[in-house]
């Protein structure tokens, strides 16, 4: 797929769905550490669930220091009910402390670092470079790489593959707004069962259609 036939798409996923407020993770703050915090907790949980459970643990772990401090077991109570809330408040105790130790308290604005930490994986990294360090980064969850495949944007196996199909084919300026655009999208439209086709302002040109 060309370049400009892959904008003129996603120009019309932008017109259909108008993207309005923000991706779960970015409701509490802007700053580096919250949105790295929620969007560990938002990884296999839903959005409302991550609304709720980002800002109980952000208010009494708003900082490293204190996700330092707080107790693991506190920690648990506070991230239920989000998937493998267990896991996830060993890997956020473990994040804070690499963080304090090896980067001076400061989260990381590098795929490098960050893919170091436990628990944050391309999908995650990117999603902290691109809103909040501004840096150009496609965030490929299961919205953007089903979508993209579904559409014929990429033929990709993994998130990973799609994130590196979709690097090719999009100037580097779209990349940060693509998952929030794709993940309204698929949560409106292009649904995984039952996508609503009738209202898709690409049923014609959809590879699924034909």
């Amino acid at each position: 797929m060309t370049a400009q036939r892959a904008l003129e798409i996603l120009e019309s996923i932008m017109l259909a769905v108008e993207p309005s407020g923000t991706p779960a993770p970015l409701e509490e703050s802007n700053e580096a550490f919250p949105v790295l915090v929620s969007t560990v907790i938002s990884l296999r949980t839903r959005d409302a669930v991550t609304r709720t459970v980002s800002a109980r643990v952000l208010q009494s772990a708003p900082d490293v220091i204190s996700m330092i401090s707080i107790d693991i077991e506190e920690l648990e109570i506070l991230l239920r009910p989000a998937g493998f809330f267990r896991q996830k408040a060993k890997q956020l105790k473990q994040i804070a402390e690499i963080i304090q130790n090896r980067f001076e308290g400061k989260v990381p604005g590098n795929i490098e670092d960050l893919l170091s930490l436990p628990g944050v994986g391309r999908k995650t990294a990117n999603f902290v470079l691109g809103m909040v360090f501004g840096k150009p980064a496609i965030c490929v969850d299961i919205h953007v790489h089903r979508i993209s495949n579904r559409l014929g944007l990429a033929c990709t196996s993994s998130p990973e593959e799609t994130e590196l199909q979709l690097q090719k084919i999009f100037p580097s300026e779209y990349w940060i707004g693509i998952n929030h655009t794709m993940v309204t999208f698929g949560q409106r439209i292009c649904k995984p069962v039952k996508p609503r086709c009738e209202i898709c302002p690409l049923n014609t040109i959809c590879p699924q259609k034909s």
